[in-house]
């Protein structure tokens, strides 16, 4: 089983998005965690987007990066260019970046922010399915 820590700054969104997706396309193979340099809450609409496609990541919380501090990942991977940059090292045989959108930094509506959190899935369900493909 392949183990990954994927880091993001809150922990809210983009990381706990791709926990959620990994685990499910993994099928058992994948044990992957997420947290965060400054964690924070989780997403509402990022737990609503995932429901919206048979995931539930309602029962995650946002976590420090403080609690995987001492252990070995087969992955690490940063979803945000801010975790690249300020993020200690984690041990692990593969480090890999891959930006994606921060939906916090919008200031828009409940349901533009709920737009903006799907196709941020969508590209993440799509980085996801490569990812598990090529790294059997």
């Amino acid at each position: 089983m392949k183990t990954i820590l994927i880091i993001c700054t809150g922990n809210s969104a983009r990381s706990q998005m791709m926990e959620g997706l990994l685990n499910h396309f993994g099928h058992g193979n994948i044990h992957a965690q997420s947290a965060g340099i400054q964690p924070s809450t989780v997403n509402p609409f990022a737990v609503q987007a995932m429901a919206e496609i048979g995931i539930d990541i309602s029962n995650h919380r946002s976590k420090s990066i403080d609690e995987f501090i001492n252990q070995n990942f087969d992955v690490v991977l940063t979803v945000c260019d801010s975790a690249k940059e300020t993020c200690p090292f984690f041990p692990g045989e593969k480090i890999i970046h891959k930006s994606f959108e921060d939906p916090a930094a919008l200031a828009g509506s409940d349901e533009e922010k709920l737009q903006l959190i799907r196709k941020i899935r969508e590209e993440e369900a799509v980085w996801a399915k490569e990812f598990i493909k090529n790294n059997r």
